[in-house]
C-alpha cells in the first residue's frame, strides 16, 4: 500500500474535490431549466426528455464500483484524473449534438467519466483529512455541491435564455478542465490500496447488468417490459451477490456489505433519499414553465431557495456530526423531507409561489441535515483499506437512487401523459404526474426515516 498524504495540500486538494464534486450537480440543476429548449430544438417526447439526464445517471451508476476497484489496484489518482478528462471530452461533444440520440449518447459516455472521478474523490478525501475533522470536510463538498445546486438553475437559466442549451455544456466542459489540471498539479498521491489482485471482470459484467435492467426496467413501468426486466435486474443481481461472496478479489466486497450493519444501512438510506428527492428538481423546473409560463431565469431563481438553503445546513451539520449523533442529525434530515414532500403533494395550477418557496425552504434544511452526517457515517464505518468501496458504494446508491428517482417520474408522466411532446396545453396531466411522483417519493422517505433509525439499534459489528 502506498500512502504518502504529508505531500499533498489538503486545504488546495479539498478545493479540487469541491469543485469536482459540484461539476455534475450544476451541470444537472442547469439542464434541468434548460430541457424545454432542448425538447423543442431536438423534437423530443416527454418520456425521451427523460432519458438526456437518466442515461448519464445510468452509466455512472453502474460504473463507480468497478471503476473504485481499478483504482485501488493501479492508483486512485490516476482513476480521478482520467475521469475529469472523459468527462471533458464528452461535455464538449454533448454541446454539440445535433439530435436527441446523440445527445443521450454522449450524455451516457460523460457518466463514464463521472464513474471514474466520484469513485475516488471521497476516499482520496478520507485518506487525506484527519478523522476528527472529517465531517467538517465532508460538510464543506456538501455544500459546493448545493451551492452548485443553487447556481445551476439561475446561470443555466441565463445560459439558455441569452445563449443557447448548448452553452451549459461548454461552460461545464470549463470546469472540468480546471479541476484536471488542478488535480494534476495538487493531488500527489496515487492511494493504491491492492495492487497485486486481479480485477473480477465478471462480477463487474454482472453488477452492470443487473443495474442497467433495473433502472431501465423502473423507467418502462407500468409496461409489461418494465415487470420483465425489473425481474432479470433481481435475479442477476441475486446470482451478482452469491458470485462475490466466493471470489477473492470480488469488484464489490460483499462481505463488508453483508457483515457491517450501520455501513449497510446508511448505504440503504442514502439509495433511499435520493430516489425519494432526485425527481422533485426535474419536476418543479417543468412545472414552473410549462405550467406556471415562467421564463428559465425566473424559475431558476425560484428553485435557487431550495440550494442557498441546503449550502447553509450542511455546513453546520458535516461541523455537527464530529461532537453529536450523526444518526439523529440525518434521520432528522430525513423527516424534514418527508413533511416538505407532503406540502408537495397539495401544489396545483394556481398555487401560490410564496408556498412553494416555503416547501423548497423546508426541503433544503432537510436535504442539508441529511447529507454530510449520513456520508460521514458511511466512510467512518470502515476501515482504511475499504475507503475506495465505501466511497463507491455512496456514490453507487446516490446515481441508482437519482435513476430510480427519474424513473418514477418518467413513469408518472408516461401514465398521465403518454410518448407526446410536453406543452402548456397538458397541465392538468402533467399536474397529475406531479402528485403520483411525489406520493411514490413520500412513501421511500418514510422508509427511509426507519432505515436511518435502526442504525444505532444495534452498534456491535461497525
Amino acid at each position: 500500500m502506498t500512502q504518502k498524504t504529508r505531500n499533498t495540500d489538503t486545504g488546495a486538494l479539498i478545493f479540487i474535490i469541491c469543485l469536482s464534486a459540484s461539476l455534475v450537480p450544476f451541470m444537472g440543476s442547469a439542464l434541468n431549466l434548460a430541457l424545454p429548449y432542448i425538447n423543442s430544438d431536438l423534437s423530443l417526447d416527454a418520456v425521451m426528455s427523460g432519458w438526456v439526464p437518466t442515461s448519464y445517471m445510468l452509466s455512472t451508476a453502474i460504473l463507480q464500483i468497478p471503476c473504485a476497484r481499478i483504482a485501488d489496484m493501479i492508483g486512485r489518482r490516476k482513476v480521478f484524473i482520467w475521469g475529469v478528462i472523459v468527462l471533458t471530452v464528452f461535455s464538449v461533444l454533448s454541446g454539440f449534438a445535433s439530435t436527441g440520440t446523440s445527445l443521450i449518447i454522449y450524455r451516457f459516455l460523460a457518466g463514464v467519466g463521472s464513474a471514474m472521478m466520484f469513485g475516488t474523490s471521497t476516499a482520496i478525501l478520507t485518506s487525506s483529512v484527519p478523522a476528527e475533522k472529517r465531517g467538517k470536510a465532508l460538510g464543506m463538498v456538501a455544500a459546493a455541491v448545493y451551492f452548485s445546486l443553487a447556481a445551476g438553475p439561475f446561470i443555466g437559466g441565463i445560459l439558455t435564455q441569452y445563449f443557447n442549451w448548448h452553452s451549459i455544456f461548454f461552460v461545464s466542459a470549463a470546469l472540468s478542465l480546471i479541476v484536471a489540471v488542478g488535480g494534476i498539479l495538487i493531488i500527489k498521491d496515487d492511494w493504491k490500496e491492492d495492487g497485486k489482485s486481479t480485477f473480477d471482470t465478471v462480477g463487474a459484467i454482472l453488477f452492470a447488468v443487473a443495474l442497467s435492467s433495473l433502472i431501465y426496467g423502473f423507467s418502462e413501468l407500468p409496461h409489461v417490459s418494465g415487470f420483465i426486466f425489473i425481474g432479470i435486474g433481481i435475479v442477476v443481481i441475486l446470482c451478482f451477490a452469491v458470485y462475490e461472496k466466493k471470489q477473492e478479489f470480488p469488484v464489490f466486497n460483499i462481505r463488508v456489505f453483508l457483515g457491517n450493519r450501520v455501513f449497510r444501512l446508511s448505504s440503504l438510506s442514502a439509495l433511499i433519499n435520493y430516489s425519494a428527492t432526485f425527481a422533485i428538481s426535474f419536476m418543479l423546473s417543468l412545472y414552473l414553465q410549462y405550467v406556471r409560463g415562467l421564463s428559465p431565469r425566473d424559475a431558476g431563481l425560484i428553485l435557487i431557495v431550495q440550494s442557498v438553503v441546503q449550502v447553509v445546513a450542511s455546513l453546520k451539520s458535516g461541523s455537527l456530526s464530529d461532537k453529536m449523533s450523526a444518526t439523529f442529525l440525518a434521520t432528522l434530515g430525513m423527516g424534514i423531507i418527508a413533511v416538505g414532500l407532503v406540502g408537495l403533494c397539495f401544489i396545483t395550477e394556481t398555487t401560490n409561489l410564496y408556498y412553494l418557496g416555503g416547501i423548497l425552504i423546508l426541503l433544503g434544511l432537510g436535504f442539508g441535515i441529511f447529507s454530510s452526517p449520513n456520508t460521514n457515517i458511511i466512510m467512518s464505518s470502515v476501515e482504511k483499506k475499504h475507503y475506495g468501496l465505501a466511497s463507491a458504494t455512496m456514490g453507487t446508491m446516490r446515481l441508482t437512487g437519482q435513476a430510480f428517482s427519474m424513473g418514477i417520474a418518467i413513469m408518472a408522466i408516461s401514465i398521465m401523459i403518454g410518448n407526446v411532446k410536453m406543452s402548456p396545453a397538458l397541465s392538468s396531466q402533467f399536474i397529475g404526474s406531479m402528485r403520483i411522483t411525489f406520493v411514490i417519493c413520500l412513501v421511500l422517505c418514510l422508509f427511509g426515516v426507519y432505515a436511518s433509525s435502526a442504525r444505532d439499534r444495534k452498534k456491535k459489528d461497525v
